[in-house]
């Protein structure tokens, strides 16, 4: 389609803008624009309006964003909650200025209710308060998919968003100041196996369960979505499948091949209990997951290892 041919990736650098990276390769769709962050600083309104403009794109993908652990996203809700908010504000607002004709716009499960029905549906969103620890970088992520829809009301032009699960895969960030859950236990057990040490910290109860996806699979999915010519507002795309961060745990442990005891620290907030997406409309759209979670666990250990 027209509109796949000059695709402007926003943070083609992190988990995900990596993934549509391979994902556009191995469809041999043209490779996308990209910019670094010295490049062009989204933040900056002024500075991503004239990027734009100068690169005039069919259409965007905001993959760009700031994220962190939940201790940081608690400890630095201001941070997250402008850049986030600029981010998702002075991209959308430019493409809506120059006619750029699509835009899909990515933000993830925390913008839904803290305590939502399970699974958690699309119509959810805004019907009670969120998630405390998350609150700065939910908010931001809410003003930038109902900014698209807006537009979309407004203009006819195709902005629309899609919020996915807790993802893991290659390109992940295994730093400890801002690792998501797997890649963290990851390198946890990793180092563990290789100095032999007895016990493994983690974070929590264990008892929360959680949703995870693999980053190829989301790539994939948010390919289908542009090829839809009228996609919904706004779609979750997940697993449709949960575990507790315990049997994670052990998942991963056994996959390192670590021998070491878990020790969970009950003082570190769980944040939500139970987090799962409900899928149904992507699925009857036609999409649904490939990589199954231990399958994937296994090569993102293996692809840390080669990178370790």
């Amino acid at each position: 389609m027209k509109h796949l041919n000059k695709i402007y990736v926003a943070g083609h650098r992190g988990m995900i803008g990596t993934a549509l990276l391979r994902a556009f390769k191995e469809r041999g769709l043209p490779k996308p624009i990209t910019a670094t962050r010295k490049e062009v600083d989204l933040t900056k309104q002024a500075k991503t309006a004239r990027f734009i403009e100068t690169n005039r794109p069919d259409t965007i993908i905001i993959a760009a964003a700031k994220a962190g652990r939940v201790d940081t996203n608690q400890s630095e809700r201001s941070s997250f909650l402008y850049e986030n908010l600029m981010i998702a504000s002075n991209v959308i607002h430019a493409a809506r200025q120059l006619g750029v004709q699509r835009v899909l716009f990515l933000g993830k499960t925390c913008i839904y209710p803290h305590m939502a029905p399970q699974p958690i549906q699309e119509s959810a969103l805004l019907t009670s308060e969120l998630e405390p620890t998350k609150e700065g970088y939910s908010l931001a992520q809410i003003a930038g998919l109902k900014l698209c829809q807006y537009y979309r009301e407004e203009t006819g032009l195709c902005y629309h968003s899609a919020i996915t699960t807790n993802l893991y895969g290659s390109g992940d960030s295994y730093n400890p100041q801002n690792s998501h859950v797997i890649p963290a236990l990851i390198r946890k057990f990793e180092e563990a196996r290789l100095a032999n040490k007895n016990e493994v910290p983690v974070w929590g109860s264990g008892t929360q369960l959680r949703e995870f996806l693999h980053v190829d699979d989301l790539a994939q999915a948010l390919l289908f979505l542009l090829e839809l010519q009228n996609p919904p507002d706004l779609v979750n795309i997940g697993s449709g499948e949960e575990c507790t961060i315990r049997d994670l745990a052990l998942m991963i442990k056994d996959a390192t091949g670590c021998k070491a005891k878990l020790i969970f620290d009950s003082s570190i907030p769980d944040g939500t209990q139970r987090k799962l997406s409900d899928t149904t409309l992507l699925r009857k759209l036609g999409w649904k997951p490939k990589v199954k979670l231990r399958e994937g666990i296994q090569a993102t250990i293996a692809d840390y290892r080669t990178k370790s």
